[in-house]
């Protein structure tokens, strides 16, 4: 075993086979050295690149959504990606999240499959689709062993007629 301490922080790092882990606190986080790491974020689009517009917002909300032009559109110039945002009533938030969508997207369509939206959408296909075997494989061993010993009704009911 490993001990390593960082001046002037409470982290130790402990290195166990193949498993790096970090004690902060007393908790203890595990990170498997053989797991993918994940691309890094996409750097924000150039502000020369982008037009930006205020819109008044719509839909749910009421009267301060509608009165309000806190809605944010953002056009990336060189490949014409129109991208309009009202995820919160705040303009400066809404400035902030569509400049990150955008810098998501622009990626997306550079790197293809090696994007991180790409990877992040992949890993979570891929959990939801274990998630249904998983589910699939304990509902037929459920009928498997409800054809093989009965359900619980007809189990009592021959008890009681064993009596």
């Amino acid at each position: 075993m490993l001990r390593k301490s960082i001046s002037g922080c409470s982290k130790q790092f402990l290195e166990h086979g193949n498993t790096v882990q970090i004690a902060k606190r007393g908790f203890v986080a595990t990170t498997p050295s053989w797991k993918k790491k994940m691309p890094d974020r996409p750097a924000f689009v150039p502000e020369s690149h982008l037009t930006e517009a205020f819109l008044k917002g719509s839909g749910p909300g009421g009267q301060k959504i509608n009165k309000t032009s806190s809605a944010v559109q953002l056009k990336h110039l060189p490949t014409g990606l129109v991208l309009k945002v009202q995820h919160t009533r705040s303009r400066s938030q809404n400035r902030k999240i569509a400049r990150e969508m955008l810098a998501e997207r622009v990626e997306l369509l550079q790197k293809g499959k090696e994007s991180r939206v790409a990877v992040v959408g992949e890993t979570k296909r891929k959990k939801k689709s274990s998630a249904v075997k998983k589910s699939k494989r304990k509902y037929r061993m459920l009928e498997e062993d409800k054809a093989k010993y009965g359900t619980a009704e007809e189990l009592a009911e021959e008890d009681e007629e064993g009596k």
